[in-house]
């Protein structure tokens, strides 16, 4: 998914348009993650990037996507870039402690 959302809409509050972009992003990552996995591969991880109006994509991670979208809000840019790119994730185990127990 790459998309340029506006955050000025004539006739909408600026609030109403922040939740209408944030909806169709957790709507997105919801439809990417019920996708049937690859054999071998563990999860969807996603590769995410966050461009304030004409400026270059900054890398985030997906839970920082919605607060860079209320920080270009605030700074009152025109529009936001999102770019939301599904990948194979795999789990890596977890080193044991001196102790016996998990980190």
């Amino acid at each position: 998914m790459k998309k340029t959302f506006p955050l000025v809409v004539a006739e909408r509050q600026p609030k109403l348009v922040l939740d209408a972009i944030k909806n169709e992003l957790r709507k997105y990552l919801k439809r990417e993650r019920r996708k049937p996995l690859p054999e071998g591969v563990d999860f969807w991880d996603f590769d995410c990037k966050v461009g304030k109006g004409e400026a270059e994509p900054e890398v985030k991670h997906p839970g920082d996507v919605e607060k860079a979208i209320e920080e270009a809000a605030k700074e009152g840019c025109p529009s936001v870039l999102v770019e939301i790119h599904a990948k194979p994730g795999h789990r890596t185990k977890k080193e044991k402690e001196a102790g016996g127990e998990a980190v």
